[in-house]
C-alpha cells in the first residue's frame, strides 16, 4: 500500500474561501507540506493555521533561492530542480510509509504554484489529486468588482516577467489582460501599459482579500511599494474594439470620402525577420500612421506605442485586407499595410493595387516602401549567388495552377537562370519541391548547387549548401527559401556560392 497525495489550493489568502473539500482533506491529513521562502515563512500555511490538525507531521519546504545569486553549476534553474527533486524524494518517504500528504498551495495548485513540480514528480508513481482553488487574480477582480471578459472577449494572462517590447505587444493584442508577477517588474509593466495604450483603464490590486488589500489606478502606484502579491486587470469591455481582426464595421460613405483628408496609404516591406533589416525609412513611416494592417505575424513586428492601433487577419485575405486599409485610409486616418521581406515581392503591395482598381479608392494616394526581400538575405548569407541574371518564383498554386508552374520552372531551367524559390512547401503541398527537382534534374546536372536558407535572420537560423542530385525535399518547410543555381554558379573552398557575372556565347 501506498499513501495518496494531494494538491489543496486555499485560494488567494481570506481563510474562508478555502473550498469544503480543501478543509476536510487538511483535517484529515497525516502530513502536511507547505513552501517557503529562505525566511522560513509560509503564506500557504499561515492561510490554512486553523484547519491543521495538532500532533500532524509538516514537512517545510524551503526554497534554496528565490530571486537572488545562486553558486549552483546550473544556475537558478539547476538549483531549483534539484530542490525540487529533493522534496519530492522526501514526500514519497511519507507515501511509502502509506501517508496521506496534503501539499498547501497559495491560490489555485495548477497556475503558477508550486506544486505543479511535485506533480509532475510523484503522479506517475503514486495516486496524486489536485484540488482546485480561487485564483489570485479571479479574487482581485472579485475585489474590484472589475469584469474582465464578456461574450466573445478574450482574457490574457500575462507574467510581468516578459520582455517590455512582448509585454506591450501582447497587450495591444488583446481584449482583457491580467498581469502576475509583480514586485521588482512594476516599472517596466506599466511602460508597457502606456506603450499599448492600457494604463489608464489598468487596475492595480494588491494583497486581494488579505489584510492590507488596496486597489488603485495603476498609474498611480509607486513602483518602489509594489509587492509581488499584486495583479494588474486591465478591462476587454474598455479595450479599443478594432484590435485582433479586421472589423469591417465603419463604413465610408460617398460624403465621408470628400469630407476629411486622404493621406496617402503606406504599403511598407519590413525585411525579412531581423529589426536590423528595417530600413530607417521604413521605420520612420511606422513611427507617422495611427493605424497597421497586415497579417499577424508582420503586424506582431511592428513595435507597440500608445496610439497605434493593430489589424491582424490570417494568411490568405489579402484583398479583403487591403480594402480595409483603404477604406480606413478614405476616412482620413493614416494607415500602413505591412509585409514581411519587401512588400512588392510576393507581398502586399499587389494585392493593395488589385483593390484600388475599385473606382471609390480613385483618391487614395499609394506609396509602396521597399524592404530587404527574403531571397536578398539568404544570398548574402551565402555568399553571391544571385549576382547574375535570376529569376523567382512561387511554388504556392493557390493563385495560379501547377500546370503553369511548371511551364514556368521549364523555362528558367532551359534558360540557365539562377532561381530563388518563395513558398516552396506547406503541411497541404508536400510533392512540389520534389517535382520542381525532377524537371529541373531533366536540364541541370545533378551537381548544380542549391542554397537552403532556413528561418534567416532569426533566432535558430540555418544555411545549407548542397547539390541538386543530393537536396532532400522531405527536410524542406515553408519556413525555407531555396536557391537553384545556374551554369555558372560555384563553391569557394571557404563554403560560400557565387555566381559569375559572365556567361559565355
Amino acid at each position: 500500500m501506498t499513501g495518496r497525495i494531494y494538491g489543496v489550493g486555499l485560494g488567494p489568502g481570506d481563510p474562508e474561501l478555502i473550498t469544503r473539500k480543501a478543509a476536510r482533506l487538511i483535517a484529515e491529513a497525516d502530513v502536511i507540506a507547505y513552501h517557503s521562502g529562505t525566511h522560513g515563512r509560509s503564506i500557504a500555511r499561515g492561510i490554512a493555521a486553523g484547519l491543521i490538525p495538532d500532533g500532524v507531521i509538516e514537512e517545510k519546504l524551503v526554497y534554496p533561492v528565490t530571486v537572488g545569486t545562486t553558486d549552483h553549476p546550473g544556475g537558478y534553474d539547476g538549483a531549483i530542480a534539484d530542490f525540487y527533486d529533493e522534496c519530492a524524494a522526501r514526500l514519497a518517504t511519507h507515501l511509502d510509509a502509506d501517508r496521506t500528504v496534503v501539499v498547501l498551495c497559495e491560490g489555485d495548485p495548477l497556475f503558477y504554484g508550486s506544486y505543479m513540480y511535485l506533480h509532475d514528480r510523484l503522479s506517475k508513481e503514486y495516486v496524486a489529486e489536485v484540488i482546485p482553488g480561487v485564483t489570485s487574480f479571479s479574487a482581485a477582480a472579485a475585489a474590484a468588482a472589475e469584469p474582465l471578459v464578456r461574450r466573445t472577449d478574450v482574457l490574457t494572462i500575462l507574467p510581468g516577467t516578459l520582455p517590455e517590447p512582448e509585454l506591450a505587444r501582447r497587450l495591444a493584442d488583446t481584449d482583457g489582460a491580467v498581469i502576475m508577477k509583480l514586485g521588482r517588474t512594476f516599472g517596466s509593466v506599466r511602460s508597457a501599459l502606456e506603450q499599448s495604450g492600457r494604463l489608464d483603464d489598468a487596475v492595480y490590486v494588491e494583497r486581494a482579500t488579505m489584510d492590507g488589500q488596496r486597489i488603485v489606478a495603476a498609474a498611480d502606484v509607486d513602483p518602489d511599494t509594489v509587492p509581488y502579491f499584486s495583479v494588474i486587470l486591465t478591462a476587454g469591455d474598455k479595450a479599443p474594439r478594432n484590435r485582433g481582426v479586421i472589423d469591417r464595421s465603419r463604413p465610408v460613405t460617398p460624403e465621408a470620402e470628400t469630407s476629411v483628408e486622404t493621406h496617402e496609404l503606406l504599403v511598407i516591406g519590413l525585411g525579412p525577420a531581423d529589426d536590423r533589416w528595417l530600413t530607417p525609412e521604413a521605420s520612420a513611416a511606422l513611427a507617422s500612421v495611427d493605424h497597421v494592417v497586415g497579417y499577424g505575424p508582420y503586424v506582431d513586428r511592428v513595435p507597440v506605442r500608445n496610439g497605434l492601433q493593430r489589424h491582424s487577419s490570417g494568411n490568405t485575405v489579402e484583398v479583403d485586407r487591403a480594402r480595409f486599409a483603404l477604406d480606413l485610409t478614405l476616412s482620413g486616418e493614416k494607415v500602413a499595410v505591412v509585409s514581411g521581406g519587401d512588400a512588392g515581392v510576393f507581398g502586399m503591395a499587389s494585392a493593395v493595387f488589385e483593390a484600388a482598381q475599385d473606382q471609390k479608392y480613385s483618391s487614395v494616394p499609394i506609396r509602396v516602401l521597399p524592404g530587404v526581400s527574403a531571397v536578398q538575405a539568404v544570398a548574402a548569407r551565402a555568399g553571391a549567388p544571385i549576382g547574375g541574371d535570376f529569376a523567382v518564383m512561387s511554388l504556392s498554386d493557390r493563385l495560379k495552377p501547377w500546370s503553369v508552374i511548371e511551364k514556368r520552372l521549364t523555362a528558367i531551367a532551359e534558360a540557365d537562370l539562377v532561381l530563388g524559390i518563395y513558398n516552396p512547401a506547406s503541411r497541404s503541398r508536400t510533392t512540389q519541391v520534389a517535382d520542381a527537382r525532377s524537371l529541373f534534374l531533366r536540364h541541370r546536372p545533378g551537381a548544380t548547387v542549391v542554397v537552403i536558407g532556413r528561418d534567416v535572420g532569426r533566432p535558430g537560423e540555418s544555411l545549407e549548401v548542397t547539390t541538386l542530385e543530393k537536396l532532400d525535399p522531405a527536410s524542406i518547410d515553408m519556413k525555407c527559401l531555396l536557391i537553384i543555381g545556374a551554369a555558372g554558379t560555384s563553391t569557394l573552398p571557404s563554403g560560400s556560392v557565387w555566381t559569375s557575372r559572365s556567361v559565355g556565347a
